[in-house]
């Protein structure tokens, strides 16, 4: 090995870092070219000095660099109960509307991201957004932090933002929008956990069976946040018991989500109530372009 190629290595070779071939080319090298040695001994030298480097910290230092880097919580009152946020500068990371203490929230925040979050102060933007989401109103699309989830999983929870406040929609219309149309279980495990409800509205996500389904935190909770919202719960529901799955319109020729603010608008006399989208095409009809049932 030349000393043009031995020079490149020579911390390497201090520090342990080479392969062992390298670092027996290193060695044999050295032993037979005292200016490479001399090389090395200086860089020892200074490696050696570098700790009357160190000096002591500024005060508060710690604090302030944690405060701007690592994930904290805080807790806002609702009509609903006391609900848990965890954030980082980044965003809402996790919304707990279990109505837990501080320490029960840390653990499960320990378990989902492997680090426990630090007590402070909630940005009021996230406040007013989560009281408004409460409330049944559309809040500000705040920042949240999906950083530590699949990449899947960040899409199908994003795509929740295009379903409007008062309109449901099937977790297979999930799978289709983020396409994969048949990973509809892995988007009803996405639901199951996803860290921010409320910001990401996966109450608005229904079975293709019809009715509301269930919801992480109890049904009872899911009709409510849906009622406040305004959809139409009960005729959500009705529409199960009658195997109904679209609705149709006469005199525009378009078929939607029973849901959709384009099948609320249609008259009685030109509803059509389709029980499937092969049935909706077969007799004429075209999928709606805001709700795309097809």
């Amino acid at each position: 090995m030349r000393c043009e190629a031995v020079l490149k290595r020579l911390d390497g070779f201090r520090t342990g870092e080479l392969n062992r071939r390298e670092h027996e080319q290193v060695h044999t090298h050295l032993a037979g070219c005292p200016a490479c040695a001399r090389e090395l001994a200086e860089i020892e030298g200074l490696a050696a000095n570098l700790v009357w480097l160190q000096v002591e910290a500024p005060a508060g230092i710690l604090a302030r660099v944690r405060g701007r880097t690592d994930d904290h919580y805080a807790a806002v009152e609702t009509d609903l109960g006391r609900l848990w946020v965890g954030f980082n500068p980044c965003g809402v990371a996790m919304l707990d509307l279990g109505g837990r203490d501080p320490a029960s929230f840390e653990d499960r925040y320990w378990k989902r991201f492997g680090l426990r979050p630090l007590p402070a102060e909630l940005p009021e933007r996230y406040v007013r957004a989560i009281r408004k989401a409460v409330a049944g109103d559309s809040p500000s699309a705040v920042q949240v932090d999906l950083s530590r989830l699949s990449t899947f999983e960040q899409s199908v929870l994003m795509l929740l933002r295009q379903i409007p406040r008062g309109e449901v929609r099937p977790y297979s219309w999930l799978a289709r929008e983020v396409g994969r149309p048949k990973a509809v279980r892995a988007v009803g495990n996405t639901m199951a956990h996803n860290p921010v409800p409320l910001l990401l509205p996966c109450h608005r996500v229904v079975p293709a069976a019809g009715g509301i389904g269930g919801y992480a935190f109890g049904t009872a909770l899911k009709r409510t946040l849906l009622t406040r919202e305004g959809a139409p719960v009960d005729e959500i529901e009705q529409c199960a018991r009658d195997g109904i799955r679209y609705i149709g319109c006469r005199g525009t020729g378009i078929f939607c989500f029973p849901t959709c603010r384009d099948a609320r608008r249609v008259r009685p006399q030109n509803r059509v109530l389709l029980t499937s989208a092969a049935g909706a095409s077969e007799a004429g009809f075209r999928p709606c372009r805001h709700c795309r049932p097809q």
